[in-house]
């Protein structure tokens, strides 16, 4: 749990999040880092997804104070199927959501038509052994380069027993 936790906060801080910010995380998961991102959201907001609707229920009762105060908005549903209305980010993040390294050609796409210009994208994975690390890390940045996007960063993190990384990218203006 505590490898949970870790990879939790270390993207928290990857991502810097300004009061105004405009969030979207893919997989929510049970709304940790939702939890994280709202206390430092003044008049921005944090859209989660997660396409487990049990997940999406215990991240609600955990962030019932943020959703009430219109910080938080949850959906329960597939990614590529998200209603997300008219809804555009300037950040949009994944911790451990394994297609962004398979075969991610639709969901790109989605994410290329609602990021904001100037908007991030970070992708986070810490896979269950080290020799995976460089393998997710090439498909990833393939992955991305073939659909538009830019390579800012790649970040290795310091979690144990297998370090996370961060690939962070962005479309050019």
């Amino acid at each position: 749990m505590k490898t949970v936790v870790d990879r939790i906060q270390w993207t928290v801080n990857i991502l810097e999040v300004a009061p105004t910010d405009l969030i979207l995380e893919i997989g929510c998961g049970n709304g940790s880092a939702v939890s994280k991102i709202s206390r430092s959201l003044k008049e921005g907001m944090i859209t989660a997804i997660d396409q487990s609707e049990k997940m999406v229920k215990i991240a609600k009762n955990k962030n019932a104070e943020h959703e009430s105060v219109g910080k938080v908005k949850f959906l329960a549903a597939n990614f590529q199927e998200a209603e997300l209305g008219q809804s555009h980010f300037n950040k949009i993040f994944a911790v451990n959501v394994n297609l962004f390294w398979m075969n991610p050609e639709h969901e790109l796409k989605i994410i290329r038509d609602r990021l904001l210009p100037n908007g991030t994208l970070y992708l986070v994975n810490q896979p269950p052994n080290i020799d995976k690390i460089r393998l997710i890390e090439e498909r990833t940045c393939h992955n991305l380069k073939n659909a538009g996007f830019q390579i800012k960063q790649v970040l290795v993190g310091d979690q144990r027993p297998v370090p996370g990384i961060c690939i962070i990218a962005y479309l050019e203006p």
